[in-house]
């Protein structure tokens, strides 16, 4: 870890799980219906408690009694369009912080223009992949870029692949844990994102909850791939893992330079 980190990544993800498991914050999740169980079910064996409503009519009274949003653009429906839009506009109203997303920003220009607006509201994390990274900053990844594009958004940024790089504008963290099982299942990357929701919800350095989440799912993605005969077991045994995940089991197992 680099520029400014005071303590290492592995006791900052310990600290932020044992606060999770102690407050059992709520977590609101506008997401796409592909990544709903999955995610409601990461969040619950992490400590939080999710909720998933999209409905226009009552989003708003979910999103102000949580403790943190995430919007993931996945599905790019009218609903949730609408959703998001309301969603955000109260978070901002009631303090509570939000999570982007851009999922396949890259694929749709509609998409990525939505994402660019939404983007002027203050999300305190951005998680996104290589080519969403692209599309939204207009330039290849690199640590000048990711902190580049930090500064601009006023976000952390969290880009997620093989190494994942959690960035703002002054610190950087490369967290080296996950294993290839992980790109081979659906709804891993927006449960991430949810498990950083979660972590912002109990910790106010956006910087030290993107880095205590993506450590939290990377550490339980190994341990569970390791033992897993292929993919389809990942999704069992990776929800089992973040269930046991513990402070020794982070210390152990925490690979970020």
């Amino acid at each position: 870890m680099h520029a400014a980190a005071d303590e290492p990544a592995a006791q900052i993800a310990a600290d932020v799980l044992a606060r999770l498991r102690e407050r059992r914050p709520r977590v609101h999740c506008i997401t796409n219906s592909v990544a709903q169980n999955f995610t409601a079910n990461m969040l619950l064996a992490a400590g939080a408690t999710p909720s998933m409503t999209v409905a226009p009519e009552e989003v708003a009274a979910f999103v102000a009694g949580s403790d943190a949003l995430l919007v993931n653009l996945g599905m790019f429906d009218a609903e949730r369009r609408e959703a998001i839009e309301i969603g955000i506009e109260e978070a901002m109203e009631e303090g509570v912080p939000w999570v982007l997303d851009p999922v396949y920003v890259d694929r749709a220009r509609a998409r990525a223009a939505f994402a660019r607006t939404i983007i002027t509201k203050y999300p305190r994390v951005i998680r996104l992949n290589a080519a969403e990274f692209v599309s939204l900053a207009g330039s290849a990844p690199g640590v000048d870029s990711l902190k580049r594009f930090a500064l601009d958004s006023l976000a952390v940024v969290g880009l997620t692949g093989a190494t994942d790089l959690v960035a703002d504008a002054a610190r950087i963290a490369r967290i080296e844990n996950g294993h290839p099982f992980m790109a081979k299942v659906t709804a891993v990357g927006c449960a991430g994102t949810a498990l950083v929701a979660a972590c912002l919800a109990v910790e106010h350095d956006p910087w030290r909850a993107a880095v205590a989440g993506l450590v939290m799912l990377g550490v339980a993605g190994e341990i569970a791939g390791e033992r897993a005969p292929g993919p389809g077991s990942l999704t069992i045994g990776i929800v089992d893992v973040m269930h046991a995940l513990d402070r020794d089991t982070l210390i152990k197992h925490t690979r970020v330079t």
